[in-house]
């Protein structure tokens, strides 16, 4: 790659995130930050940043207690001549969490940043600050683009497990020095309670951090905002989001298992049977740990557009709030389908809106694979493809109708990223193979998860005519971290061919597939 004008993260951090880390916790199995006898605000939870943009960005934190949310920003680590934003008051409303964005920053330059919680009767007491640092988008094209996607953390029982060290795929990943990392959701496991020990079938035993919000599924406010905190125990994601900004979306594992809008359970975990009901909390309690420009407008909408320059715009989609339900998916008309038609009318306006060379899509459920959804006996299905290689049926009338939008406005450059089935592969879409062929060829890159049971890989639906190029799976329903079969993307925009490269690699950062993208075709 061609960008890197300036210090690269991992020189400039060596300082600030030696002090950053000293100010978080190493916490007790199943203990919460305490900061009781400190008599001043402190952010044991860590800091992040998220929707990044070429002058902006939203920096998010936690304070133990009422505090008001100081940001300062320098283009040095030393914060001479710091700049100060005044954000909101953190209370018990908010779980005592917070955003404030950043506004005018300066093009394509790295920005350092610090945080301070002043207590809300005194400002001049505060707690010791706690430090980051992100890039901004650049607006010359020379300077390319890197960043890495994966989903699904904390899931099938598993989860932050010290004796291996925790989440280890952040350090992987932060070592590539990404612009931003984009989670294609299950950012939790709401539905998965933890356990302190699991017994491995090799004779091991796992080791997992508990906490009483763990131990049960997810149905309070209070315990949704718990299972979000949870993740945050673990010291490789707070030193990642302390360097690294995120792009967020969410699907299922983040209220439960495969819902949709109007389901009511059968699971006897739950006393709530409403899904709508645990939705709402659990959407709140989302919009309070990650810093999502969408969340705070009055629509408080998932799905939004990202320009990173020039060279790239990440489509976020929401496949599951406007999802209509989940059934055998072999109707013969359905204009609601998975993504609802006005956020489908949305995706075509801006993708025809769209001047930049990649328009990644960032879909929360992969097109070709078939997920089911067994769980009430029946044969439902969870995604888009339902096993027909025929002509479209159910869901898939509306992603054929996009498909055939992006062939005849002539769009150029999209490419599909997912997570969702806890492996990594590679899929084609060809309409020389596929049974509906009004579109334009295009890659679909799927990886994860991030922390979770890894799974067979699904079978491939011939509608839209994929080709499974390359895919690592266990033979094995849910196998443990330990036993491997954790993955993210990587994907590479090279500065001066523009041209896309993309990497599946392992939890040690290790290449498993590589695929390079030539820029200007439609489709892609």
């Amino acid at each position: 790659m061609t960008h890197r004008p300036f210090p690269g993260r991992r020189s400039v951090l060596r300082g600030s995130l030696a002090a950053s880390a000293a100010l978080t916790l190493s916490p007790a199995v199943g203990a919460a930050p305490a900061f009781a006898l400190s008599g001043r605000p402190r952010a044991g939870w860590g800091v992040q940043t998220g929707d990044v943009t070429s002058d902006s960005g939203l920096v998010w934190v936690r304070s133990d207690r009422p505090a008001r949310m100081v940001v300062e920003t320098s283009a040095t680590e030393s914060f001479r001549n710091a700049r100060r934003w005044h954000g909101p008051l953190l209370g018990a409303d908010t779980d005592f969490a917070g955003t404030t964005r950043l506004r005018g920053l300066p093009v394509g330059e790295q920005i350092h940043y610090r945080v301070l919680l002043a207590d809300p009767d005194d400002p001049r007491r505060t707690g010791e600050p706690v430090t980051g640092t992100f890039r901004t988008a650049s607006d010359r094209r020379r300077d390319g683009v890197r960043f890495v996607w994966s989903g699904d953390l904390a899931g099938q029982g598993w989860g932050i497990n010290p004796e291996l060290g925790g989440y280890r795929i952040y350090e992987a990943m932060g070592a590539l020095d990404p612009d931003f990392f984009l989670c294609s959701g299950d950012n939790i496991y709401a539905d998965g309670p933890l356990t302190e020990t699991v017994a491995l079938p090799d004779g091991r035993t796992w080791r997992n951090i508990t906490t009483e919000e763990k131990s049960k599924v997810a149905e309070t406010l209070a315990e949704f905002r718990g299972n979000f905190r949870y993740n945050l125990l673990d010291e490789n994601l707070r030193r990642f989001n302390a360097r690294v900004p995120s792009i967020i979306q969410w699907d299922d594992h983040e209220v439960t298992n495969n819902w949709f809008p109007g389901e009511i359970l059968a699971d006897t975990r739950y006393t709530e049977k409403n899904v709508d009901v645990l939705a709402a909390r659990a959407r709140q309690a989302f919009s309070e740990y990650f810093p999502i420009s969408t969340l705070r407008r009055p629509d408080g909408r998932v799905h939004r557009v990202q320009h990173h320059g020039p060279l790239l715009d990440v489509f976020v989609l929401d496949m599951r709030t406007y999802r209509n339900a989940n059934s055998p998916d072999n109707q013969t008309t359905d204009p609601q389908g998975i993504l609802g038609r006005e956020q489908l009318e949305w995706l075509k306006r801006e993708l025809a809106r769209s001047r930049a060379v990649w328009k990644v899509i960032a879909s929360d459920m992969p097109l070709g694979l078939v997920v089911p959804d067994t769980g009430d006996g029946k044969p439902n299905i969870e995604a888009v493809a339902q096993g027909d290689p025929g002509a479209p049926l159910g869901r898939e009338l509306q992603i054929a109708e996009l498909l055939r939008f992006v062939k005849h406005r002539r769009i150029t450059g999209t490419v599909w990223l997912t997570a969702d089935v806890h492996y990594t592969s590679a899929q084609h879409y060809d309409p020389s193979r596929a049974a509906f062929k009004d579109f334009a060829p295009f890659w679909e890159f799927v990886s994860g998860p991030l922390n979770a049971g890894a799974f067979p890989a699904n079978a491939l639906d011939g509608t839209f005519g994929p080709d499974r190029v390359f895919v690592k799976a266990p033979t094995t329903a849910n196998v443990s971290p330990a036993g491997g079969y954790q993955f993210f993307g990587e994907v590479d925009i090279d500065g001066n061919s523009a041209e896309m490269t993309v990497r599946l690699r392992e939890q040690d950062g290790t290449v498993l597939f590589t695929q390079a993208l030539q820029p200007g075709r439609v489709g892609q």
